[in-house]
Formats: C-alpha cells, sequence, structure tokens
C-alpha cells in the first residue's frame, strides 16, 4: 500500500513513476485496515476522486469498547471524540478494496509502469537510472538493509498473532483483554467482521479455540463458525531501534513499513503509511527545480520521522499493556479512564 499510495502521489505532481514488485500478483488477502481522519485527508490531497472511492467502500467505526473475557466493560474506545474533532468518522476498509481503489487511481494518471516479479536491484543501481528512488519494500526492507545495515531491523515480539473475518455481523466491536492475549473484532462491510487475536500457546487454530472457549460471546461462535484455512498466523515485530533517517543520499527515500514498522496495536501501520506517501509528494512539488531534491528530502525526513517512530513506540508500549499478566493493576487503570 505504502508503494502504491506513493507512487501515486508522484505521478500527481508531474513525475513519470516505475512501480517494482517482487510479487507476482498484489496480495489481496482480507484484513481491515483502519483509517483515522488524518489518513484520509492525506488520500483526498493524494488524487482527486480517491478519498470518496475509500469512503464509498468503507464502513464507519464508531462504537467499540474494551471488556475483559467475561464480557464487562472497561473502557470505551475514543471513536466518538476522533469523530467530533475531525468532523468525519474513523473507517474501515478491507484489504483487498484499499488496494484496488489506489490501484485503478494510479492506472488513471497514465505515465506508470507496474512491473510485477521483478525485485527491486542494488538501491544504488537505481539511483543511476532514476532520479528518486523510494524503498515501500516492507518490514523487511532490503533498501533500507542496503542504506543503513542490519543495526535497526525486525525484532520479534514474542508473540503470534491471528486474523481472519468471519461471514457474520459482530453484536459488538472493539477489544477484549486478558492474562497475555487478546481478542478483537471490528467491522469491515456488511455481513463480515474482521477479527484478531494473540494468546499464549496458541500454536495451531485448534489451540487458539480451545484458548477462547469460555469467552463472551461472540468470541467463541466467530471462532467456531469460520473455516481456520482462510486464517493467517504470523509473528509479531517490529523494528528496532528507530532508524536516524528516513532518506539517503539526497534521492532515496523510505516510507512505511520500511521506515517504521510497527506492532499493530494502535492499528496505525497503513495510516501511517499513507501518512508518509503524501508528505513525501508534497515535499517534492513545493521543493521544485533542479538540484532541489536532497532539499525536499530532508523536509519530508523532518516532517515525519519523528512523528511516525512516536506513533510505533506508543504501539509497542500498548502492546505490552495488552498481553500483560497484570491484569488486575491493567484493568484497574482502564477504570479510571475518562
Amino acid at each position: 500500500m505504502a508503494g502504491l499510495a506513493s507512487a501515486l502521489g508522484l505521478r500527481r505532481a508531474g513525475w513519470r513513476v516505475t512501480v517494482l514488485e517482487r510479487r507476482a500478483g498484489l496480495e489481496r488477502y482480507g484484513t481491515a485496515f483502519g483509517i483515522h481522519p488524518t489518513a484520509q485527508a492525506a488520500l483526498d490531497r493524494l488524487g482527486e476522486g480517491v478519498g470518496a472511492a475509500l469512503r464509498h467502500l468503507a464502513v464507519p467505526y464508531r462504537d467499540a469498547h474494551i471488556r475483559t473475557p467475561d464480557g464487562r466493560r472497561l473502557a470505551r474506545l475514543p471513536l466518538e471524540r476522533i469523530e467530533r474533532k475531525a468532523g468525519c468518522p474513523e473507517l474501515l476498509i478491507s484489504r483487498p478494496y484499499m488496494i484496488d481503489t489506489l490501484l485503478a487511481a494510479l492506472e488513471e494518471t497514465g505515465q506508470v509502469s507496474l512491473e510485477l516479479g521483478r525485485a527491486a536491484p542494488d538501491p544504488a543501481v537505481l539511483a543511476r537510472e532514476y532520479d528518486l528512488v523510494v524503498g515501500a519494500d516492507g518490514i523487511n526492507s532490503a533498501v533500507r538493509t542496503a542504506l543503513f545495515g542490519t543495526r535497526s531491523r525486525p525484532r520479534r515480539l514474542g508473540t503470534a498473532a491471528w486474523i481472519g473475518t468471519a461471514d457474520l455481523d459482530s453484536p459488538l466491536h472493539g477489544e477484549t483483554w486478558g492474562a497475555g492475549g487478546f481478542f478483537g473484532l471490528t467491522p469491515v462491510e456488511p455481513g463480515r467482521t474482521n477479527w484478531y487475536a494473540t494468546a499464549p500457546g496458541a500454536t495451531t487454530a485448534e489451540v487458539l479455540r480451545t484458548l477462547f472457549t469460555g469467552w463472551h460471546d461472540p468470541v467463541p461462535r466467530i471462532l467456531g463458525g469460520t473455516d481456520p484455512a482462510g486464517w493467517i498466523r504470523y509473528e509479531m515485530r517490529h523494528l528496532y531501534p528507530a532508524l536516524p533517517s528516513f532518506v539517503h543520499g539526497g534521492h532515496i527515500a523510505l516510507v512505511g513499513d520500511a521506515a517504521h514498522a510497527m506492532t499493530p496495536n494502535l492499528g496505525q501501520g497503513a495510516c501511517t503509511a499513507l501518512l508518509d506517501a503524501e508528505a513525501l509528494a508534497r515535499a517534492v512539488t513545493r521543493h521544485a527545480g533542479p538540484g532541489a531534491l536532497p532539499e525536499a528530502l530532508r523536509a519530508y525526513d523532518t516532517e515525519r520521522r519523528r512523528a511516525a517512530q512516536r506513533v510505533a513506540l506508543a504501539s509497542r508500549t500498548l502492546h505490552r499493556l495488552m498481553t500483560t499478566r497484570h491484569t488486575r493493576t491493567r484493568d484497574a487503570l482502564l477504570r479510571l479512564l475518562p
């Protein structure tokens, strides 16, 4: 998503763009993205009609709570406050819809070459052929490693996450926090619910179902009524330590997970990628002309690096809180929240 959004923004700014994708096809597995109003505004600026297309396919996220495994409410997520402040709600959209929306907008612009099944060569090689190289190649970024080495690299958190989509409407949304694990439910489109979970020792789908057997409805019902063949399991990782810069050499920039891969606990990975892409396009537009690209990339780094790294730190901190086994203290603190 970071690559397509960056390509769209740069094309709208007048650049000719080549997108290199190592996979033979774009991945369209059906998880859900939460899109904050700030990221929605970034989409509006990336291209005419992109934000409108997103809103047509997305669903608003307005009512959600944090609960205990027996169903007691601990806190309300601040969705109402977000909507009141921004004038529009948080939105949820499935990954396939998001990818297709960006791809369609990109194809409409013309002068874009999308090369599937081609891994990017060394960024130094690309830099001899292109004026600007954008590393949008994810948490295992080859571009980042070539530029900054392996000090900042993906680190395991020792936790496995499971995600899936159930073909039913959940009567409630939000997250349930237990001892060492949690279960989340969000709408994704009418008749379908996105879910995500982590629990100590959940090595197989059957073990996961067993660990959540005694939790409140509809948690066991969702796990029991969906086919594990459609579930996705992955080891939670984040980029650590934080990078000293998102740019290199005056002509290479990093965006999205390549720059600041974070835990999914805040649900801000997609948003930060969109904000990166829009900020990069805006910076190169503002600092136009021969020899201005290094200044543009410095402006991009100044705007995005600390902001994105603060979000990554906050998400990692929230992960520790959500997966602690000291639930009595944590739950008491949550009850104090406004």
